[in-house]
């Protein structure tokens, strides 16, 4: 579960910020739906900084029902994470050698039917795979966002994935408009199926990765802004054929929110409220990860 992210356009340590009954965060509902579809480990991704505040929070609200460990993304003197990619190679060492594993964001809410999806896929595929979602569910009202754009083939698999930043409707009449990494233009309609990081890997990945990571720090390693982003690495292995990603199209089946600004927090709560009213989620998330553990 990758945390260590700044939160800059949010202002402050979003992964944690209390939006449940309980002053649960959005990574709670994460690790609830993750165990209840048979996921049975958890590694956060932390910067040092941070880690003591992530610890205190998981053994307030989380608690014992699930196992929990911690790997440290350095910044090796940056003032902001290597990227998304790096992440995940941070989490290596305490993944290798465990089979097939899922690859999430702490400040998302996915929804339980998408990491029974995933698990579904990893049990019976030797095979990477990308939940995808369509881009007009994960949009913010109170600014642009950044997406990675998921292009599949006539089977299912991803072809191509193009990060589009600053994504927001513009314009009289109003249409979906941002940028790629280079620059240019794009215009959208919204139903565009897109990254939000949900994941599903083998272990392949990690040594290509890996690979992937040490010409990035050689070409662009004195530039303090590059990112290795997950989807840009794994789309570039999908381009060299190196790797074969199913798309999980939810379809409407799995709801995913979020906040990527500060005044996305209230729209979250409201959902999560909506939710735990609704009886998909127990008041108390860390009673009912330890009831799971006793099943």
């Amino acid at each position: 579960m990758l945390a260590a992210g700044l939160g800059t356009r949010y202002g402050g340590l979003k992964q944690l910020a209390p939006v449940g009954p309980l002053g649960e965060a959005l990574l709670d509902y994460g690790v609830y739906d993750a165990v209840r579809a048979g996921f049975r480990k958890v590694v956060l991704v932390v910067r040092q900084e941070v880690e003591e505040l992530f610890r205190r929070h998981v053994t307030e609200v989380i608690g014992t029902g699930v196992e929990v460990t911690y790997a440290r993304q350095a910044l090796d003197g940056r003032t902001k994470p290597w990227g998304t990619g790096h992440a995940l190679l941070a989490a290596a060492p305490a993944i290798a050698g465990r089979g097939p594993f899922a690859v999430m964001n702490a400040d998302d809410f996915y929804g339980a039917e998408a990491y029974r999806m995933l698990r579904e896929h990893l049990v019976r595929a030797d095979e990477h795979a990308l939940v995808g979602y369509a881009l007009r569910e994960t949009l913010s009202a109170h600014g642009g966002v950044s997406r990675a754009i998921a292009e599949t083939d006539g089977r299912g698999y991803l072809s191509r994935l193009t990060e589009v930043a600053e994504i927001a409707r513009r314009g009289s009449p109003p249409e979906l408009t941002g940028h790629t990494t280079a620059g240019h233009a794009v215009t959208l309609d919204g139903s565009e199926l897109v990254s939000m990081n949900l994941w599903g890997f083998t272990p392949a990945l990690l040594a290509a990765l890996e690979q992937q990571f040490a010409r990035f720090r050689e070409t662009r390693g004195s530039d303090p802004r590059a990112e290795f982003l997950l989807s840009e690495a794994v789309g570039a292995q999908v381009a060299a054929g190196q790797a074969r990603v199913r798309v999980l199209d939810t379809q409407g089946r799995a709801r995913w929110f979020g906040m990527t600004f500060s005044a996305d927090e209230e729209g979250v709560r409201n959902e999560v409220r909506r939710l735990v009213d609704a009886g998909l989620y127990p008041t108390n998330l860390k009673d009912g990860l330890e009831r799971m553990a006793c099943d």
